[in-house]
């Protein structure tokens, strides 16, 4: 995983944005030509005031979501390098990094220990913009990490156990469980899915990295997602990213063992801007690009009220091969147009293209004539058709429209899409 850093921008408003990235001198050119984050689009021209270097790109965007959620003040601390006044400064002693600290001072040498060897890890969500389906077979997709994540925490303890707890968006516990490290190693099954499909993942993990689990220490995990699971953001994939994380093996590897799929999931958990992605010779290929549609406050994130279960349309779309190699060849080239439109226009035609050629191989009619036929704007269905979210591009407003017809999960392109 490449090495990240976390940087500090001041506005020509004099307001700060923090962001992470890989490759710092080519993003702070990215904000300064007005490439950026909506908020430095706006506020040309910017500087840069304070860089944090990690070995790890997802440390560091734990870094940014951490110090995002700071105040003014405690921000201009850290600029300034008074590292002394920034738990002084905290907004709110129930944040988490402030309840650490105070736990620190309060703690015996064990539970300072304890505290001290805390990992946490965290993925984005996804989003597939093209390729549904063709993307198994070596299409060309391009796909779109959430500003949505997940969150993993591990925390040692004195017991060869592991005490798991999964946490809502609301905070409200979704799954809870304790088991014994042997219960892992043994593929232990029970009644619960959930359950098992998680006793799975750590078994592949431990297979992939024996040295994962094998000694005397338990640990308490949790994880917290950013997003309602029935969103679609990969609940699974950013779990399995950040279980790959916590057991220093490779999430694709990891992937296969598991739930299978494209692997187009794990580069976006992996990623923090746009990217192309592409199986070659069953081997991931991702390469990241700068996709910042110029008409991007035309586009919409419209949630279609359910959980798609994409089996059914992967069937028919392996059953449906026939003319596989000229429909990737489409495909490819309708993706590389994506990736480079600068029309609103543009954007529209190439949505009903890439609807009409996925609705004949999946034997599906497109969204906007399934539900939408009187809609003026483009509707474009996102990885599974049938549900999750589906893409809007119109030039008004389209939310009392949507709401209209019952759906009201409506977000605008730059609050879902990451771009760091």
């Amino acid at each position: 995983m490449p090495k990240g850093f976390v940087y500090i921008l001041e506005c020509s408003d004099g307001s700060f944005y923090t962001g992470s990235t890989i490759d710092l001198e080519k993003r702070i050119s990215q904000h300064n030509s007005g490439q950026g984050a909506n908020h430095t689009r706006k506020r040309l021209p910017v500087t840069l005031v304070f860089v944090e270097e990690f070995n790890r790109i997802d440390d560091a965007f734990y870094r940014e979501k951490q110090i995002q959620g700071w105040n003014r003040n405690k921000k201009i601390a850290l600029i300034k390098n008074h590292l002394e006044l920034l738990p002084k400064l905290a907004e709110c002693q129930n944040e988490s990094h402030y309840k650490k600290w105070l736990r620190l001072r309060s703690a015996t040498k064990k539970q300072e220990q304890s505290i001290l060897n805390m990992q946490t890890f965290y993925s984005p969500g996804k989003l597939l913009l093209t390729a549904e389906y063709v993307v198994l077979d070596g299409a060309k997709a391009l796909a779109v990490p959430t500003v949505f994540g997940q969150h993993l925490k591990v925390e040692p303890i004195d017991q060869t156990k592991i005490i798991w707890t999964s946490f809502n968006k609301d905070n409200t516990v979704w799954f809870e469980e304790e088991f014994t490290i042997k219960q892992i190693t043994s593929s232990f099954t029970s009644n619960n899915d959930v359950f098992n499909r998680l006793i799975q993942i750590l078994n592949a993990a431990q297979q992939l990295n024996p040295n994962f689990l094998s000694g005397n220490t338990g640990f308490r995990v949790s994880t917290s997602l950013e997003f309602p699971k029935n969103w679609g953001l990969g609940t699974s994939s950013t779990l399995i990213n950040n279980i790959a994380q916590w057991a220093e093996v490779d999430a694709y590897s990891l992937l296969d063992l598991t739930f299978g799929g494209s692997g187009y999931d794990i580069a976006c958990a992996q990623h923090h801007s746009a990217l192309i992605y592409q199986l070659e010779n069953k081997q991931p290929q991702v390469d990241t690009i700068s996709f910042n549609p110029s008409f991007s406050e035309h586009l919409y994130f419209v949630h279609l009220n359910k959980k798609q279960n994409s089996r059914e349309g992967i069937a028919h779309y392996k059953a449906n091969k026939n003319h596989l190699a000229e429909t990737i060849q489409d495909i490819n080239a309708l993706t590389d147009a994506f990736a480079t439109c600068d029309t609103l226009n543009q954007f529209q035609e190439l949505i009903d293209q890439h609807e009409s050629i996925i609705g004949k191989i999946t034997n599906q009619r497109p969204v906007k004539e399934e539900l939408f036929k009187e809609f003026k704007g483009s509707v474009k269905s996102l990885g599974a058709w049938g549900g999750d979210f589906i893409l809007v591009a119109s030039k008004t407003n389209p939310t009392d429209y949507f709401k209209s017809k019952g759906f009201d999960t409506i977000l605008k392109y730059d609050s879902m899409v990451l771009n760091k």
